[in-house]
């Protein structure tokens, strides 16, 4: 087998005995039970067919469908095949998707039925000769040209250093950029993670997340594969359901928004975690209200790590002793991963001060796909790569996230940092979530605008939360207005769409 090519490590981690479950659906009419060898089998007949397409090597599959063990298979074959899995979120429109299948020029792109029609036309248009369709209920023409195909197959030979995948950031400033991950990028994360985490035989995932995004698809896939656990599998996250299946297993990744829907629901107690044995959260930051309170309902310490497309995962809490596990906190650097704080001239900062993190190691990408100036102005002299986000380590080693760079607000000349104010505006009473903002001001360049969501059945007052403020915080970070909503936007991982706030408000001050 293919030492290099990331298929061959996690299928070199199958059970012995194939005939054990490996994936078993949760909300499909009926219970459906994979088995190692189904997945075996199924992916060598879908790379089979992929290599009988005769495609340039290494070439790109875009795939934008439903969540689905066939998907999972989809993205397991093409590594297989030792071609360029590009996942592309089912939410993605038209337009979206003709930029993505322009820039990418992808040699097969797979969509759902549904989509047929205008994704095919696109595709077509722009060169791509291969268009197969997969639906979540195992129909759709890749599997019936796969079903025509052997069901065995030769891992394709790959170095660690060739493409595996091609993760798009979400593009909330600019033009969305391509991520190129590797296959030693990928496996190295994950073996890491392995260990990290504390995986042990028998371990059960419970997958409830999208797989068109690191979290869903390298984080919870590879571990569960990596340890030959096996998944029980929601196509669609829904919280009744996901804490009925947990007295079955032991593992659980979620983003924020999932356990703020979880602890709205009586049903998640003591004895329904009982057998739990780990809870992560990522992708966007968990308050603290939320950890303090799934503590309380469930006994069980969640488990808040840090990473970002470009590295897959950067820095973890630990995995033991659960005291060690700070809320608002991402923990330490992972093993292998360097990490640092540096001013906007590169130069280090001490212990506890605010700045740009940058970090180096085994699991960060080689650069952006077909941008190899943006990709350079993204890596230090010395190598280190500039993530965008702002953050501090504090004397004990632990990292945490202040924001993102792009969100860093200059109010008359001041640098006001968002996640410092909304943390004080969360603590508030009958604050459920805020989200802060700086917009265009006529004197002081941009002012610090707030969007505060009431908790249920409170009725929050926008000039008492501004005077409680100043009350605790310099008053040239005090929100120059506050705005109370009912929710704040957010993308499909859950992170607070901050750029559609910014539209939103944007004309605010223009009169001022």
């Amino acid at each position: 087998m293919s030492k290099g090519n990331l298929f061959s490590a996690l299928r070199a981690a199958f059970p012995e005995d194939l005939d054990g479950i490996a994936v078993e659906t949760a909300d499909t009419p009926t219970p459906l039970h994979y088995t190692w060898r189904d997945l075996e089998r199924g992916t060598a007949m879908i790379a089979n067919l992929l290599q009988g397409l005769a495609l340039p090597p290494m070439s790109r599959i875009a795939v934008q469908v439903d969540k689905s063990v066939e998907a999972l298979m989809l993205y397991l074959a093409v590594l297989r095949a030792g071609h360029v899995y590009l996942p592309l979120n089912n939410a993605y429109q038209a337009s979206e998707i003709e930029y993505f299948i322009a820039d990418a020029e992808p040699a097969v792109v797979v969509c759902a039925s549904r989509g047929f029609g205008w994704v095919s036309t696109l595709a077509f248009k722009l060169g791509t000769r291969h268009v197969f369709t997969l639906d979540d209920d195992r129909s759709g023409t890749l599997l019936g040209r796969a079903a025509l195909q052997p069901d065995v197959h030769e891992p394709v030979h790959r170095r660690s250093d060739d493409l595996a995948a091609i993760v798009y950031t979400s593009g909330t400033t600019g033009r969305s950029k391509g991520a190129m991950l590797s296959h030693g990028n990928l496996l190295a994360n994950a073996l890491v993670l392995k260990d990290c985490w504390g995986w042990v035989p028998g371990d059960v995932l419970i997958h409830a997340l999208p797989i068109f995004h690191v979290h869903g698809l390298f984080v919870a896939i590879h571990g569960a594969l990596l340890n030959a656990s096996r998944m029980i599998w929601f196509g669609r996250f829904e919280p009744k359901a996901v804490i009925a299946r947990l007295p079955e297993a032991s593992v659980f990744m979620g983003v924020p928004t999932l356990y703020v829907r979880m602890l709205a629901e009586a049903a998640l107690t003591r004895e329904a975690c009982r057998g739990m044995r780990l809870f992560i959260s990522g992708s966007a930051p968990l308050l603290l209200d939320t950890f303090a309170q799934w503590q309380q309902r469930s006994g069980h310490t969640i488990l808040e790590r840090y990473g970002m497309s470009e590295t897959v995962m950067l820095t973890s809490n630990p995995y033991s002793p659960v005291s060690g596990r700070r809320g608002g906190t991402v923990g330490f650097p992972l093993p292998g991963v360097g990490l640092r704080v540096h001013d906007d001239q590169d130069r280090p900062l001490p212990t506890g001060e605010i700045g740009g993190i940058q970090v180096r190691g085994p699991n960060v990408f080689s650069g952006y796909w077909r941008m190899p100036e943006k990709t350079a102005e993204e890596f230090t002299e010395d190598g280190w790569f500039r993530t965008g986000d702002v953050g501090q380590i504090d004397a004990a080693g632990y990292v945490t996230i202040v924001g993102r760079s792009k969100d860093l607000v200059i109010s008359g000349g001041y640098n006001v940092y968002p996640a410092e104010i909304e943390g004080y505006l969360n603590e508030m009473p009958g604050v459920a979530e805020s989200a802060v903002i700086g917009v265009p001001h006529p004197d002081f360049g941009e002012g610090v605008v707030a969007v505060v969501v009431p908790r249920p059945g409170a009725a929050l007052d926008a000039e008492a939360l501004t005077a409680a403020l100043k009350g605790r915080i310099a008053h040239f970070k005090a929100p120059k207005a506050i705005f109370i909503a009912p929710e704040l936007p957010r993308n499909a991982m859950g992170k607070v769409q901050k750029n559609r706030l910014r539209e939103q408000h944007q004309a605010l001050f223009a009169a001022a």
